[in-house]
């Protein structure tokens, strides 16, 4: 009989880590395969850009790619902070800015994918 897990910050924090790293393999290399083996970095300016993000397809790829990624990233940066602190409060205090931090960039980051596509919204 398997012993079910409580569900805490830690939990899924743990989880969210290892679901995102697993995304980000097929996410960033089909990227790079399309954006600098495909097309070329040479071949990549503001239209085809403008072009790419017309596409919703584009922008939900280019989202998760960017939640993903720095969700990732601020994960880590959350562990190695638990290296140096300690206290429960203090860690708790890092892990709600650090999330809320992940949460303004993925907000700001989204908000440039929609009306970079669309200037009309500018």
């Amino acid at each position: 009989m398997t012993q079910k897990v409580q569900k805490t910050y830690e939990s899924v924090a743990w989880k969210w880590m290892r679901y995102s790293g697993i995304l980000l393999i097929p996410l960033a290399w089909i990227h790079v395969l399309i954006q600098d083996v495909i097309v070329g970095v040479h071949a990549i300016d503001i239209d085809y850009v403008a072009l790419r993000w017309a596409n919703i397809g584009w922008q939900a790829y280019d989202f998760f790619l960017l939640a993903f990624t720095f969700a990732h990233g601020m994960n880590g940066l959350r562990q190695v902070l638990f290296d140096f602190v300690h206290g429960e409060r203090a860690r708790k205090a890092w892990s709600v800015a650090l999330f809320i931090f992940w949460l303004l960039v993925s907000i700001i980051g989204t908000i440039a994918l929609v009306k970079g596509a669309r200037p009309e919204l500018a």
